[in-house]
């Protein structure tokens, strides 16, 4: 069973957690799931493949939510947990395909500073708050008026 399916469920698995570390945690822990609880399976309600995923997309998410896991996270610096991800990324940080960093000029400075920190280094907008020292009102404000002036802009691309 391990041979036939644990690489379909790694992947499930690896889309949800973005680690190879915790991923083969995951799957040994999915497996022993699986093996344990087989007897509840029951054919009328769907197909053997798609029990073991709903098994083991909750046991990724699970371990998502876990203090252990949670606590792990805290003891790593950010920038280091968010950029690690590089190899699983798809995209390439060399191709721009319809030239966004030169979309992103068409923004004022204070705009494309929130868009780069929101979605490119992933600070919440509280984060943002603190770390540009500005309310949080004028954060939600600012990124609201630079997401519609991006769309404005965007609109040739579509």
């Amino acid at each position: 069973m391990y041979d036939h399916y644990a690489g379909a469920l790694y992947g499930v698995v690896l889309r949800i957690v973005q680690s190879k570390e915790y991923t083969e945690e995951i799957i040994q822990d999915v497996f022993v799931k699986i093996w344990n609880a087989v007897h509840q399976y029951d054919p009328s309600k769907g197909r053997f493949y798609t029990w073991m995923i709903n098994i083991a997309r909750n046991t990724a998410i699970d371990y998502l939510k876990s203090k252990g896991f949670q606590n792990e996270l805290k003891n790593q610096p950010l920038p280091d947990f968010v950029y690690n991800s590089a190899e699983l990324s798809t995209t390439n940080n060399s191709s721009d395909f319809i030239g966004f960093n030169n979309v992103l000029k068409g923004l004022e400075v204070d705009k494309q500073e929130l868009i780069d920190l929101a979605y490119y280094q992933g600070y919440t907008q509280n984060e943002i708050s603190e770390k540009l020292k500005i309310p949080l009102g004028t954060v939600k404000t600012k990124m609201r008026n630079a997401l519609m002036k991006l769309k404005d802009l965007l609109k040739d691309y579509q």
